[in-house]
């Protein structure tokens, strides 16, 4: 019997790569997808931490849902970063869900929503197991894809920053082997994927083992993804400016697949606060950092993060960001207030007053995006190679993606999906671009 499968993801772009891979391991087993929870029979949460009130927000729809358990045989599953942090409480606030499973052994989920189904008792599964959950998961189906596609290359992270809860959720840091990557790679692309965005909670830090036996940096690893035929684009994220080595820059500066938009975040401009969130590096050090990185690729578009309101963080902290802001230019940025995670070493430290932190950011996002519209205009007139990916809104009408990640709406065939087109833009907004054919 064919059981249906409802998946909704939240966060980052890892987790829309780990809901394929259960969305494959679920399909090994019956289960096929469907765009409703109404109609499922299993519905899948995939969670992150990462923002303001994660969990809060995953219990308000885990309310929402529990009124279809109603019918008979429909199992709740929470996998992902909230369900490693909230674990045993999270079954106990929220009677409705069937399985908890970490971000470490959702290669497990189909077991464990069958045994949750066979016994009738919910199912618990954040443990870090020794096995690796890639090699447990069956190959995705061989359909067509999309032309863009992530690839997990590396998981977890060392750096233990004072307000982040990856190291907690995501465990150590640890580099899936190249032969492997190369392998899914491949299959990706004759599947029609034409451009990988290789992830890593700290994409950067890769020291996965080569074939030769030695041990690869991401810098080779992406020569030898610019080896593979009928691989157009390749990018990676996030990244950490402690880890942006020689070999990586000289991929920038020699490897033409290898796209012109570096997400590097900062964090912060003050070297103070730097060091109360345990960054370990200075704001003169990542400056310093982005000339190399710009003498290697002159055109390169900058992206970053930054928490304002950190426990600590002054008036004269602030606008030491704003002065890296204005010195570094970012055609985009994200950016965000402090909110305490559970468990992290600054979750205690008395707190920068709300009313302050909202002042800083909007004061930040203002500049931010004075920069990207002002990198957005700056492409007006420009013949930019585009990759077609899917219907925009209109009739006609097609959207893709820049070398510098921008969307594009243009005027194109359904069918040009997957191709690379010349586009001259004629027109730029605060978030995205237009263009025509050149």
């Amino acid at each position: 019997m064919t059981r249906k499968l409802y998946v909704k993801t939240y966060g980052c772009q890892m987790n829309v790569y780990d809901s394929e891979r259960m969305e494959s391991a679920l399909a090994a087993e019956g289960y096929a997808t469907t765009e409703t929870p109404e109609d499922a029979d299993l519905i899948l949460l995939n969670t992150c931490h990462i923002r303001e009130k994660a969990a809060e927000k995953v219990y308000s729809e885990l309310g929402r849902l529990k009124a279809l358990k109603a019918r008979a045989g429909v199992q709740i599953a929470v996998a992902g970063c909230v369900a490693q942090a909230e674990g045993a409480e999270m079954l106990a606030r929220a009677p409705a869900v069937d399985v908890v499973v970490g971000p470490q052994a959702y290669h497990r989920l189909p077991k464990l929503a069958e045994a949750a189904r066979r016994t009738g008792r919910a199912q618990l599964d954040t443990e870090f197991p020794e096995e690796d959950k890639f090699d447990h998961l069956p190959a995705a189906p061989k359909t067509r894809r999309a032309p863009a596609a992530f690839l997990t290359v590396q998981e977890g992270c060392d750096k233990f920053c004072a307000f982040c809860v990856v190291p907690y959720t995501r465990g150590a840091e640890v580099s899936r082997p190249v032969e492997r990557l190369l392998r899914e790679a491949r299959d990706l692309v004759a599947r029609g994927v034409v451009e990988i965005t290789l992830l890593g909670q700290n994409v950067n830090a890769f020291h996965g083992a080569g074939p030769d036996g030695t041990e690869w940096g991401l810098g080779r690893l992406i020569r030898a993804f610019a080896g593979i035929e009928g691989l157009a684009r390749i990018r990676y994220t996030t990244s950490h400016p402690n880890d942006m080595d020689d070999d990586l820059i000289a991929a920038h500066r020699e490897i033409g697949q290898l796209m012109p938009y570096l997400h590097l975040p900062v964090q912060a401009g003050s070297d103070r606060v730097l060091k109360a969130m345990n960054r370990k590096h200075s704001a003169a050090g990542y400056l310093r950092l982005i000339e190399r990185i710009r003498a290697a690729r002159p055109d390169i578009a900058l992206s970053g993060d930054f928490i304002v309101g950190f426990p600590g963080e002054t008036e004269a902290d602030f606008r030491e960001t704003l002065a890296l802001v204005r010195e570094t230019g970012y055609a985009q940025a994200y950016s965000f207030k402090y909110s305490p995670r559970p468990g992290t070493p600054a979750a205690g430290a008395e707190q920068v007053p709300e009313d302050e932190k909202a002042d800083r950011l909007a004061r930040l996002q203002a500049l931010l995006s004075e920069q990207q519209a002002a990198f957005n205009a700056a492409q007006l007139g420009r013949r930019l190679p585009v990759l077609v990916e899917k219907p925009g809104r209109h009739a006609g009408q097609m959207v893709g993606r820049s070398p510098y990640l921008q969307a594009v709406h243009l005027e194109a065939a359904a069918e040009e999906t997957g191709q690379i087109l010349e586009v001259e833009i004629t027109g730029a907004g605060p978030n995205s671009l237009a263009g025509r054919r050149a």
